[in-house]
């Protein structure tokens, strides 16, 4: 007796071979699956830009990049060892900066003063007498009344500018020099500069001052 039960397409299906799967997509498609599925390898040319491209960033960055040492920019800092120290501001232009930012408050851009309460830088025989006096008096400030080419100033003490207790300056001996230098060759001063090894000197030897008066200060060579 022969099977009339009619054939299962999905039975068929699942018994034909990957031959002839493939053949049936290939038909519906008319193509094969992977055809146009090409790919072009990267020029050769470009593969050498890049390349070259790379080489340059890395010995950029070698020459130039003072092995990433954040103080090589500081003005305030110390270059590390191997390291070629970058050039340090000029100390008439970090000076004359400081200056105007803060000290011209009271002793105007001009280096006048004003009459009666701030007295002024130029021509004064502080700034252009001893400069470790001078130093001091920023270093450290300066109270009580002190003579200026024969006007006595009262009114206001000297803030404290160093790195010392009761500072609210905090500069560094560097700053400090360069605003000293800066006063000293400005207003019609002619003076020599002051180095920041000078002011190292005395903040180092006297750390722990306090304020000094002007009867102190001209005691003192």
């Amino acid at each position: 007796m022969s099977d009339l039960t009619p054939k299962d397409p999905r039975v068929e299906q699942a018994g034909a071979s990957d031959e002839s799967l493939q053949a049936a997509h290939e038909k519906l498609l008319g193509r094969k699956p992977d055809d146009g599925a090409h790919y072009k390898m990267l020029p050769l040319v470009l593969l050498f830009v890049f390349s070259g491209l790379i080489f340059y960033a890395g010995t950029y960055l070698n020459q130039y990049s003072a092995r990433y040492d954040a103080t090589v920019f500081n003005e305030n800092g110390h270059s590390t060892k191997g390291v070629t120290a970058v050039a340090k501001i000029d100390p008439m232009v970090l000076g004359k900066k400081n200056f105007e930012l803060v000290c011209a408050t009271c002793h105007q851009v001009t280096g006048l003063g004003v009459p009666g309460v701030y007295p002024p830088l130029a021509e004064s025989e502080w700034v252009n007498g001893s400069e470790e006096r001078l130093i001091r008096i920023v270093l450290h400030g300066l109270k009580g009344p002190v003579s200026v080419k024969g006007t006595v100033y009262s009114a206001a003490a000297m803030p404290v500018f160093g790195k010392v207790a009761a500072s609210g300056y905090n500069w560094s001996d560097d700053k400090i020099a360069a605003v000293l230098t800066y006063i000293r060759a400005s207003f019609g001063n002619k003076a020599p500069a002051v180095t920041s090894e000078q002011v190292a000197a005395i903040h180092a030897k006297e750390a722990d001052r306090k304020e000094w008066s002007a009867e102190e200060l001209l005691k003192l060579p």
